[in-house]
């Protein structure tokens, strides 16, 4: 067992008090986000009300996470404290060092082969202060956080801005620099402004060809890549409710991309299942005697402009695919409105590479909806006109897949599947031909779209959409 249930136990024990005691101090119903921050705070029982904004507020996070890349100077720097151990429990993800070429076997050794002397110190040094260490080929850091360690209810930093991730299964999740972490292991208090609150209200229920990817991409396109900036996203409704518990993670996840400090999902039974799912019922059973607490007061979403900074309304019944790009993913097109916008910004209409996976879209769900697809193709004989490549975002996932058959349905079709790593979404893709630097465009399902993100071409035109 890999989460702590008597430290989530500690955790939720306080909350009854403390979220009183805000209550309280405020003189009004509390948003989940506001229950989950008065309830972390270094101090304890909220002695002052913060203001949104403007506060510089200490506060207690739970936990700790890390991938290889940042790991290194954080660790080293931790080095320097004089701390036999960390002070909450935190982990290292071998995820971001493995360049995505021919395959998941050879990619993964040659990673191995290069970056041994780096997998050597963060594995000894993740011994020494007892650290959890997952090896490459492990997964994805945050696909593998989702699995293992978040909660609802529990506040975490972690050293990769998609840290938000987590924010599917309720938790305020938050993307820091080495330094900020390394206080919290250190046992010191970790600062943050106190955030603004955007609400985002989801009605009705997805259909047709949409997913919980089109939702955050239809909020980027509303807030734009700055939108977000010093606030929160709560998402509630019966809309929220609907979705699944890694399509909760997807949304949060490309928080990132429009700035927001996090997102977030008050605790629901898409969450009891996943928790379930994933080896967790005891949290689930702590979580249960406490549920009241995580999610927001029911006043709060009666009345939501009263205690949100802004609010959005989303209608999911009517909301379409979305295709956001080239080079910015805030740039939403409707998919029936594909076709004029890519004529008329003379974008190139030939796909020529489709990828699924980063932390963004590589759970079990996401490669079995696509796989069904794939399954139908090869069934009726027709030939892919593009390449294509997954990535599973955790061993978990790629076993499973495995298991049920799915991998073997996406290699009839001549399907690249790479390492359970970040590869491409992260430009750890070594692409033929890019070098030649030609206009192209390619669709994936990960979270940024910037020019030359996925292989050093400026001129590929790279579009985010659901896998």
């Amino acid at each position: 067992m890999v989460f702590d249930i008597e430290m989530i136990k500690r955790i939720y024990s306080l909350y009854p008090e403390r979220i009183e005691a805000a209550r309280k101090l405020v003189g009004r119903p509390l948003t989940l986000t506001e229950k989950i921050l008065y309830t972390h705070l270094w101090e304890g029982n909220a002695s002052q009300v913060y203001s949104r904004g403007n506060s510089y507020v200490d506060f207690a996070p739970d936990r700790v996470a890390m991938q290889d890349a940042t790991a290194q100077m954080a660790l080293l720097q931790f080095m320097q404290a004089g701390k036999k151990k960390v002070a909450v429990p935190s982990t290292v993800h071998a995820d971001h060092l493995i360049q995505a070429k021919v395959g998941a076997s050879k990619d993964l050794q040659e990673s191995l082969n290069q970056n041994n002397e780096v997998f050597n110190f963060l594995s000894s040094i993740s011994n020494k202060y007892g650290i959890g260490f997952w090896k490459p080929g492990a997964g994805i850091i945050h696909q593998v956080v989702l699995e293992n360690y978040a909660f609802p209810g529990g506040m975490m930093i972690g050293t990769d801005s998609h840290t938000v991730n987590a924010g599917g299964l309720g938790m305020i999740a938050i993307g820091v620099g080495g330094a900020d972490a390394v206080d919290v292991m250190a046992a010191m208090a970790w600062e943050l402004k106190f955030p603004k609150l955007i609400g985002v209200r989801l009605t009705g229920k997805l259909n047709g060809w949409t997913s919980a990817k089109d939702v955050i991409l239809k909020v980027a396109d509303i807030l734009t890549v700055k939108g977000g900036t010093g606030a929160v996203v709560e998402y509630f409704g019966e809309g929220a409710i609907a979705l699944s518990c890694t399509g909760k993670g997807t949304i949060c996840n490309m928080g990132a991309e429009i700035g927001a400090t996090t997102s977030t999902f008050g605790y629901d039974e898409s969450m009891r299942r996943y928790l379930i799912a994933t080896g967790r019922a005891e949290v689930v059973s702590a979580a249960d005697l406490i549920a009241e607490h995580l999610t927001g007061d029911p006043e709060v979403y009666e009345d939501p402009k009263t205690y949100f900074d802004q609010l959005i309304e989303i209608n999911l019944s009517d909301l379409e695919p979305h295709i956001n790009g080239p080079f910015t993913p805030d740039n939403g097109t409707p998919v029936s409105k594909m076709k004029g916008q890519a004529k008329n910004n003379e974008w190139p209409t030939k796909v020529e590479w489709g990828l699924i996976g980063s932390c963004t879209n590589s759970s079990y769900e996401d490669l079995a909806r696509a796989a069904s697809i794939v399954k139908q193709a090869v069934a009726n004989g027709l030939l892919p006109k593009a390449e294509f490549g997954i990535n599973p975002g955790s061993e978990q996932v790629r076993f499973t897949a495995e298991r049920d058959g799915i991998l073997e349905d996406f290699e009839k079709m001549g399907t690249k599947i790479f390492t359970n790593a970040c590869g491409p979404c992260i430009g750890q893709w070594a692409r033929e031909g890019s070098e030649k630097q030609e206009k192209n465009t390619i669709i994936h399902s990960f979270n940024r779209n910037f020019s030359k993100r996925a292989d050093g071409n400026p001129n590929t035109h790279a579009f985010v959409a659901a896998r």
